[in-house]
């Protein structure tokens, strides 16, 4: 592999903290690297910075002689009046403007004058190459099945953001680079982005807090903590076990060099005749320790997050009977019958445009169902967490918005500092003073959980709450949701946060149709769970399209039906094998999980390291295959 990018010594700084600290980096041809960091440690900043956008203070940056760099942006246009050709074709300034120019000129009244003018720009496309980039755009917009004529402001977020990467990829680039990609996308969108990058010849550079879409993509780690940037090369499982052992060796060593400190300070501050007598060699050490301690950046603070608590809500929440809703002549939602109870955590998915925030408002009582009938339960006290951050004065500053001029607000029945209670979101006293409108996404996100979790509730609705935050407020927002007692109604994407918050699943097809599963996305998925544009596909390509309109009971119930035939011979001998083999993967991870929990396993040489990881991760698949085929053997054996 040849390199592509080389950046060494950077160091750029806004403000006191510096978000780049003599940071090192090089990325070679066909890898595809994930820039992970916390919310504000400068992985946008980074990534404007190998673009070109803005010049570090210190170090250089170096790409590849003739390499291309290209950037699929965080935000969406703002250009909605633009044809997606035109938008695609800005990849070429001076082309793009001629091709536009010409267009233009092509449609007018045939005059003299228009056609000179016709020939003037033709000429310089000629020069250019024109026809031939002309040529590219549209094969490209064909490739993605995107109209070339269609009005980008007439698209969906998700379309718009495949048109963006139209306009990144087609100037085939050598590095390609990628903030926040699946924000605002839904699961098939996702799907096609993954299929799409990972054709994609060159080098990628992405930052996401997407855990499924990293695990898809990356080959690389590179995680930006404290100004530098360090490489675990491998796949994201890779990097969480390996920066766990890191973390603990940190600490550990910390805790020794502060362990040595202050036995030091004790030492300098002797009585007098220690001090006649005190080396001044050590003296000089102790000085060094002090400026190494004053210089060693400790890692920044987590999120201290807490649902503030509401009285508890009656046993039934919501309650449907073929209740219908339609706007314009269109169904939304037909003859839903759904049951929600106290401490439900139900999410919702389906395609953008499928209905989902209308579902939210019909149970909540915003909205009225054209035909049916929908019963609330009592004494339900609301937060909704909304993906667009409506609930936010971009004018007002953090501080405003979370108490409207107050000092203190009651939290769980204490009373807080406003600037505390920010603090534990990690707003420093001058970030909570700063106006919305200068946050991050990450930060605004923040504050929006900050304001949610300050009012009490029973009831959480949160909408897409994922977009923007880093993994450890991810990991710590899923906890959180799993010990909130109250009822939790999520819409997400992000299919791992989903896996592991929910207890059932409404999939909404679009058609007005809502299907309930129980478990969370994988579960929706291993019991056939796909979406409309995923079954079209497959019609079109002569494969059956997925059963619809099947709940969980029909679909368990088609299980044991084709189950019922008695047991073989051969399965009957598996069934009764299985436990001792499954005795035996258990006895092999448990002598494999105390070779990697040793304290020198680290130290041992690479190849080693990575031949007991590898078979630690292939008995534990094992196990998960072996135990899902006795339960299956189980079941059929019962069923006879």
């Amino acid at each position: 592999m040849s390199t592509v990018l080389s950046a060494e010594s950077l160091h750029l700084s806004f403000g006191m903290k510096p978000l780049l600290d003599q940071a090192e980096l090089r990325i070679e041809r066909g890898e595809r690297v994930c820039l992970l960091g916390r919310n504000g440690e400068g992985k946008s900043s980074l990534l404007s910075l190998i673009s070109g956008d803005i010049q570090p203070d210190e170090g250089t940056i170096r790409v590849a002689e003739g390499a291309r760099v290209a950037v699929l942006p965080q935000e969406l246009p703002r250009e909605h009046h633009k044809s997606t050709y035109q938008v695609v074709a800005e990849a070429f300034p001076e082309t793009g403007a001629l091709l536009e120019q010409f267009h233009e000129l092509s449609m007018g009244d045939g005059s003299e004058e228009q056609l000179n003018r016709m020939m003037v720009v033709q000429e310089k496309l000629e020069a250019l190459d024109g026809w031939r980039l002309d040529q590219r755009i549209r094969q490209m917009l064909e490739q993605f099945q995107v109209d070339p004529e269609v009005t980008l402001g007439t698209l969906s977020g998700g379309w718009q953001r495949r048109v963006l990467l139209a306009r990144a990829l087609v100037t085939q680039p050598d590095l390609l680079l990628l903030d926040e990609p699946t924000n605002h996308l839904d699961v098939p969108a996702i799907s096609w982005l993954e299929n799409t990058l990972l054709q994609f010849t060159g080098a990628l550079l992405f930052v996401s807090h997407d855990r499924a879409f990293i695990r898809a993509m990356a080959t690389r780690i590179v995680e930006l903590d404290r100004g530098q940037l360090t490489s675990w090369p491998g796949s994201y499982d890779r990097y969480l076990e390996l920066k766990e052992k890191a973390l603990e060796d940190e600490e550990r060593q910390s805790a020794l060099f502060d362990k040595r400190l202050a036995q030091e300070e004790k030492w300098i501050r002797q009585g007098v005749k220690a001090r006649r007598t005190r080396n001044m060699g050590r003296v000089r050490a102790l000085r060094a320790m002090r400026e190494e301690q004053k210089q060693r950046r400790d890692r920044g603070g987590s999120t201290a997050m807490a649902i503030e608590g509401a009285d508890r809500s009656g046993k039934i929440v919501v309650e449907t009977d073929k209740a219908c809703v339609g706007f314009d002549g269109r169904t939304v939602i037909k003859d839903l019958d759904l049951v929600l109870l106290r401490g439900d955590k139900v999410g919702m998915i389906g395609e953008n445009g499928s209905g989902k925030t209308t579902l939210v408002r019909l149970l909540l009582g915003d909205l009225a169902a054209d035909s049916g009938t929908i019963k609330r339960g009592t004494k339900q006290e609301v937060a909704y967490f909304d993906q667009l951050r409506h609930e936010l004065d971009p004018e007002k500053t953090a501080l405003d918005n979370l108490a409207d001029g107050r000092e203190f607000i009651d939290i769980n029945g204490q009373s807080k500092h406003v600037l505390g209670y920010l603090n534990e979101f990690l707003f420093s006293p001058e970030r909570a003073r700063s106006r919305v409108s200068v946050l991050s996404g990450g930060e605004r996100a923040r504050l929006l959980l900050a304001k949610l979790f300050s009012k009490p509730a029973n009831i959480l609705v949160l909408d897409e709450p994922t977009n923007d935050l880093d993994v450890d407020t991810l990991e710590l927002l899923e906890a959180q949701l799993v010990a909130f007692k109250g009822t939790v109604i999520l819409i997400s994407h992000d299919r791992e946060f989903l896996d592991n918050v929910v207890g059932s699943l409404l999939f909404l097809d679009g058609r007005g149709g809502v299907q309930q599963t129980i478990g969370g996305y994988t579960d929706w998925r291993e019991h056939g769970g796909r979406y409309v544009s995923e079954t079209q596909s497959q019609s079109n390509s002569g494969k059956p399209p997925a059963q619809e309109g099947q709940g969980v009971k029909n679909r368990d119930k088609g299980r044991k039906s084709a189950t019922k035939s008695k047991l073989s011979y051969k399965l009957q001998r598996e069934l009764e094998q299985s436990p001792k083999a499954i005795a035996e993967l258990e006895q092999r991870i448990a002598t494999l999980t105390e070779t990697v929990g040793e304290p020198a396993f680290y130290q041992k040489s690479q190849e080693t390291i990575d031949s007991t990881l590898a078979q630690l991760q292939d008995a534990e698949q094992a196990l998960e295959k072996l135990m899902a085929r006795w339960m299956e053997l189980e079941e059929m054996a019962e069923s006879q």
